[in-house]
């Protein structure tokens, strides 16, 4: 029997009955974290023949912090330094919280995962964990409750003494989750809180790294390549490095807005909503791949309904294809969120969408709009749209490819590639919000059967 094994029903019976057996199963494994050298680069070193930890993954050393802040890339360890803090701070402190994005989260990475609280718990230190009361127990009756970002009410009336947030930046209702805390964490003289998680621009975040209180720690995927996997490195670090996701991801560099941008990551912040159950409209915009484009350049694939004379997206599947390839993905995209439309721009690419769908025998309306503007005069009715708050992006990180694009896209810049997912969602958006356009934008719409 294994660690895993053992905790597979996570009924009090079951963990007291293999508790031994693990203990002996972890015992050899297992290995302190913090060597005695406060400035250690957490490699190997004397008697510490194992990774450890680096610099840092070290609490912060004054006394007036409230928030250990560790905004760094991913595979940095972040979740390990979480963890390794945590049992540290059970042997001081009666009553703590542990706050994931979903319930699922909590258990998966907080708890279960590589790096999780139960995974590399010292032997003599190891919790109970009772999943029916979402609570774990150590051995000296120090309590974690585990709570979801889904829920931030849940937070109003526990009190605790220490908080740990994972991918708190990443939580659609961080706000309510963050304040609902702060009331709450009025136990002992010098309550705390660990944030770790990868930067994202949210007013939530900057006004946490701006307060006095804070201690923020940023280091890139790089700092702990040594302890990941060879495909990690060769593959996503690869296609993200030199991007400006890729300054996010794997630098944990919080990204400002880019001047001459048409729109700004706290509007699409602002805006977000889960997804509605039901719409009036849905569409897929098309933006085509051809000839009189760049062979390096994206197909925009888009989807946007309509509620309430508001305008939802909703999927982005953009990317390089063969025309094959785009039109069954179109296809999809149209089953799957029961379209009514495709849509696409008259003057590039009309009469390539139809034929070309024509000919791998993919059925649907086009819907065919036509504009003698450039991108930025069409682009810019949307813009004031999302300025508005008519506009939403669904929660989920299936648009941040296109968000990326819509934050850094400057019209007019020659250096820029051509902004095909921008081109799509505003074709979609264009015709589902087009009671509310101006009569001047763009000529009527012509509807092909």
């Amino acid at each position: 029997m294994t660690a895993k094994d053992a905790y597979k029903n996570w009924t009090p019976a079951a963990q007291e009955k293999a508790l031994q057996r693990v203990q002996e199963l972890t015992a050899k494994k297992w290995r302190p974290f913090y060597c005695p050298l406060p400035m250690c680069d957490g490699k190997p070193h004397g008697d510490w023949e194992w990774n450890h930890a680096r610099e840092d993954q070290r609490p912060p050393t004054d006394a007036d912090w409230l928030v250990w802040l560790l905004m760094s890339g991913r595979g940095t360890g972040k979740t390990r330094t979480g963890t390794e803090f945590v049992h540290k701070a059970t042997k001081k402190l009666p009553r703590i919280a542990l706050i994931a994005a979903t319930a699922t989260d909590a258990r998966e990475v907080m708890l279960e995962g590589e790096s999780g609280i139960l995974t590399i718990a010292p032997p003599n230190h190891r919790p109970l964990y009772e999943p029916s009361k979402k609570r774990l127990t150590w051995p000296n009756g120090s309590i974690a409750t585990i709570f979801s970002a889904e829920e931030p009410d849940r937070l109003r009336g526990p009190e605790h003494y220490f908080a740990w947030l994972d991918e708190p930046a990443h939580w659609p209702l961080v706000q309510e989750c963050w304040d609902n805390l702060l009331f709450g964490l009025r136990l002992g003289a010098k309550p705390r809180i660990i944030c770790t998680t990868t930067p994202k621009a949210r007013p939530w975040l900057k006004e946490l790294i701006a307060d006095e209180r804070t201690r923020k720690v940023s280091v890139s995927t790089y700092t702990n390549i040594d302890n990941l996997s060879p495909v990690f490195a060769e593959r996503v670090i690869a296609r993200f490095e030199g991007t400006r996701l890729g300054r996010q991801e794997l630098h944990g560099e919080l990204l400002t807005d880019v001047e001459g941008a048409l729109w700004k990551w706290e509007t699409i912040e602002e805006g977000r909503r889960p997804k509605p159950e039901r719409f009036e409209r849905i569409v897929v915009g098309i933006d085509p791949a051809g000839s009189h484009k760049k062979s390096s350049d994206e197909t925009g694939l888009v989807v946007a309904g309509l509620l309430d004379g508001e305008g939802y997206v909703l999927d982005d599947e953009s990317g390089r294809y063969s025309p094959s390839e785009w039109a069954n993905r179109a296809l999809r995209l149209y089953n799957k969120w029961s379209a009514d439309a495709y849509v696409v721009e008259r003057n590039f690419g009309g009469d390539m969408v139809e034929e070309n769908m024509r000919n791998h025998d993919i059925d649907g309306r086009i819907i065919e709009t036509t504009s003698s503007r450039g991108k930025e005069l069409r682009a810019e009715p949307i813009v004031g749209l999302y300025e508005q708050g008519k506009v939403h992006h669904i929660q989920g990180d299936k648009l941040s490819t296109l968000e990326e694009q819509m934050t850094e896209w400057v019209p007019g810049d020659r250096n820029a590639g051509s902004p095909d997912r921008i081109d799509a969602l505003v074709f979609c958006l264009t015709e589902i919000m087009k009671a509310r356009k101006p009569a001047t934008v763009s000529s009527p719409l012509r509807l092909v059967s």
